[in-house]
């Protein structure tokens, strides 16, 4: 009776999945009534399950108008989903048993580090403490900003709500907005306040809240972990370098930049560099940009944001062992060093193995995608990583998805959200074999 009952005894991340699948499973159940839509009709569950898996899973990419086809109730909904999907429904249900004294166990705690892939168990329901804490601290001054700015554009009590809706989905870098037509910021290009405040909560969102931590208590502790220079140096620099090169691709393309004057052409270029580290919502029109700058942006988002953030994407840790890799090889070291820290060989295995899973993902998703969606092979491309990326940045091709591509769209959201490593695992049949034996050493032929 004990063997048969350890059978069924689920691992971190088969709760991990199975959690996930429940709470998109309640949000589409909930977005399909008539009073989640705005013309008080039923939606297809299909397309309500859509929406639920993009929030949950804080993505963006939508088949439904948010703002024209959603009732108040309905963008409520979809703001609970962004808010739980983003933190985590693992780091919800910790808040809820702090709240009414439950302990914390084992079991619950090796959940925590699963879903905030942490490496250890060490202060775990600390952090969970502190995300709540950043994330509700963040996304209140990101309300206060933009509804002020708001307020200039229309009634207080909706530049209100439009302020809290917009600062948590921007944070959560879940890309949805309420501005209707698809049009996500685009109204606001030129904007310094919005645009400012909107990168501001990106980058908050998108760094991970290991890296928030270490920067609030810098002036304690006086260090930053490696952790956080990666982080921190990595996403700086691809930030930089994807706002110049986005700048000298599209300067002279009268339906982007070009229409601007000098300070929209920084704040545009700049934008666009920063969402694709996971947050969705863009300020010039993505299919209106030259090629060259769309699969620049594919890039981009298949990087991502940081390890135990909000966003998706292979993670900027893994793009930077993956570019120390390279570095070492070519200088003829023997170790990946990272300021002056020698990384341990499991981390690159990972890395490699996150990659390899990752690009698997997104080629067998695009070449599904091609055989059963009429547009371009770029448009394909760009939907999937973004998709994988939970970026939710589109060419305009998911409302025009056919049911077959929505569920492979959905399996893309959920597989870049929860990680293609640990869907593997939590996939795996007998995940607590060990191997019990090593073959001899032999060597094959590279490059």
């Amino acid at each position: 009776m004990k063997h048969r009952t350890s059978a069924f005894r689920l691992t971190p991340s088969q709760i991990l999945a199975l959690g996930y699948v429940a709470l998109i499973l309640c949000g589409g159940l909930l977005l399909s009534l008539p009073v989640s839509s705005a013309a008080g009709e039923s939606t297809s569950f299909l397309d309500a399950l859509f929406t639920a898996t993009s929030a949950v899973c804080v993505t963006g990419l939508v088949v439904l108008d948010t703002a024209n086809h959603f009732s108040v109730f309905g963008h409520a909904v979809i703001l609970l989903l962004i808010q739980v999907g983003g933190i985590g429904f693992t780091t919800v249900a910790t808040l809820f048993a702090l709240m009414f004294r439950r302990r914390i166990s084992l079991r619950d705690r090796m959940v925590l580090q699963q879903s905030m892939n942490q490496m250890s168990m060490e202060g775990i329901v600390r952090l969970v403490r502190k995300v709540i804490f950043y994330s509700l601290a963040i996304e209140a001054a990101g309300t206060a900003l933009l509804t002020a700015r708001f307020a200039a554009d229309m009634a207080f009590g909706r530049a209100l709500w439009f302020g809290a809706f917009h600062a948590v989905s921007i944070f959560n870098n879940a890309g949805f907005d309420l501005f209707g037509g698809f049009r996500s910021l685009t109204g606001y290009v030129g904007d310094p306040v919005v645009n400012l405040v909107s990168m501001a909560l990106i980058v908050t969102g998108g760094i991970g809240f290991i890296v928030l931590s270490d920067l609030v208590e810098l002036r304690r502790t006086r260090r930053l972990s490696l952790h956080s220079k990666v982080v921190l140096s990595f996403s700086a620099g691809l930030i930089v370098i994807g706002a110049i090169i986005i700048f000298i691709f599209e300067l002279t393309n009268p339906k982007t930049l070009g229409a601007l004057d000098p300070g929209g052409k920084v704040f545009a270029s700049l934008f666009q560099s920063v969402t694709p580290r996971s947050g969705g919502v863009v300020t010039l029109d993505i299919a209106s940009m030259r090629q060259a700058t769309q699969f620049f942006l594919i890039l981009l988002m298949f990087v991502g944001a940081a390890p135990g953030s909000t966003g998706g994407g292979i993670k900027v840790t893994t793009f930077a062992i993956l570019a120390g890799a390279m570095m070492s090889m070519l200088r003829g070291r023997r170790d990946i060093v990272l300021f002056r820290y020698r990384l341990a060989q499991d981390r690159i295995y990972k890395a490699v193995t996150f990659i390899l899973l990752s690009l698997l993902l997104v080629v067998f998703v695009t070449m599904a995608l091609s055989t059963i969606e009429d547009a371009s092979f770029l448009a394909i491309l760009f939907e999937t990583v973004s998709a994988f990326g939970t970026v939710g940045a589109s060419m305009g091709l998911t409302p025009h998805l056919t049911a077959a591509g929505k569920i492979l769209i959905m399996a893309t959201m959920f597989a870049g959200r929860l990680g293609p490593l640990t869907l593997a695992v939590a996939l795996r049949p007998n995940p607590g074999d060990k191997e019990l034996y090593r073959h001899p050493e032999g060597k094959i032929i590279i490059g």
